[in-house]
């Protein structure tokens, strides 16, 4: 495939997964609206998906971006954040995600 044609279809399937990621979204509210825990479940996972994918395309490996999360859980547990002073959701979140 010539390189002008490559770099078009990598800009294409860019945009295309960000179109992606907001659908998710959307379907992430419709489903909260609805009541749905089947379709709630599903546009999350959609959309934990999605924001993967993208950031592969972006030129970021999967381990980076976990790398990022896992920093930014700690910059907010360090900040006291609410969710991790009401609940310990942010410890939870990094707990789970150092024992994959």
């Amino acid at each position: 495939m010539p390189k002008d044609l490559d770099v078009a279809k990598r800009a294409k399937v860019i945009e295309w997964l960000k179109t992606e990621v907001v659908d998710h979204v959307s379907r992430l509210f419709k489903a909260l609206w609805e009541g749905s825990t089947t379709r709630v479940g599903d546009s999350l996972a959609s959309l934990i998906m999605s924001s993967y994918i993208l950031a592969r395309r972006l030129g970021m490996s999967y381990r980076d971006l976990d790398d990022l999360l896992l920093d930014k859980l700690k910059k907010h547990k360090q900040e006291g954040h609410q969710l991790e002073d009401w609940y310990q959701d942010i410890s939870a979140l990094e707990e789970h995600m150092r024992k994959r």
